[in-house]
């Protein structure tokens, strides 16, 4: 699945939303990639809906999460008053929790172990709601942050597909904070290429630059439109 087409903007945009549109199209032209190839993720996680708002208003659409409680107790109302606004969770997701999230979101960026995977299929196949699912890789093989190692990639994704019934759309990473960003994007394409998948979430405030000149289809952009948190 390639990314949806950014909406028509309808209205000024917010100063930092702005500046973000600005760069991720002079990097998609640099690249000589469609500007519409790459799905802009405004990261609302701890902002309230007087942040959030102004943000819709200036043309905005796809917006991310990092906790299920967080989005449950601010977007149902938000999404009603903004019929196509689309949500995507970043962050850890619990088994407990996959109930909700299935019902919340549209795509969830972080699986990344065998129960999360068995309580997915359960909710999907229970709410016939199907959103896009992205298998999160820790690149860094850092022992404080999930994701699953490379050298297990292969066979997770195949184990999502295969025993679980999952339809995998892509992979997600998160870049150790002191590396350079580049070896873990091309990683991170590389897995993904081999695995049929064409969907890559990577990319942040500092660094989506270089992760769309690396392939990345999702870009997940917080401090760089809200401000510091």
């Amino acid at each position: 699945m390639v990314a949806q087409d950014p909406l028509p903007i309808t209205s000024p945009l917010q100063g930092g939303l702005s500046k973000v549109e600005q760069d991720i199209a002079r990097t998609c032209k640099e690249a000589r990639r469609d500007r519409a190839s790459v799905m802009l993720i405004a990261v609302s996680k701890t902002f309230g809906a007087d942040a959030i708002v102004p943000v819709i208003e200036a043309g905005q659409r796809v917006f991310g999460e990092n906790r299920v409680q967080e989005a449950r107790a601010k977007w149902p109302r938000l999404m009603s008053a903004y019929p196509g606004v689309a949500l995507h969770l970043i962050g850890p997701l619990q088994s407990n929790k996959a109930k909700e999230a299935v019902a919340l979101f549209d795509a969830i960026h972080s699986v990344d172990r065998p129960s999360i995977c068995e309580a997915l299929a359960k909710e999907i196949d229970s709410q016939k709601r199907r959103p896009q699912l992205f298998v999160q890789l820790n690149t860094g093989e850092e022992p404080q942050k999930a994701g699953v190692a490379p050298a297990e990639a292969d066979a997770f994704i195949a184990s999502c597909r295969e025993k679980y019934g999952l339809p995998i759309s892509g992979l997600m990473c998160i870049p150790p904070v002191n590396d350079a960003p580049a070896p873990h994007f091309a990683l991170t394409a590389k897995i993904a290429a081999r695995n049929g998948l064409t969907n890559l979430s990577m990319g942040m405030s500092a660094d989506f630059a270089i992760a769309i000149q690396f392939g990345a289809t999702h870009i997940r952009v917080g401090s760089a439109i809200f401000g510091a948190r």
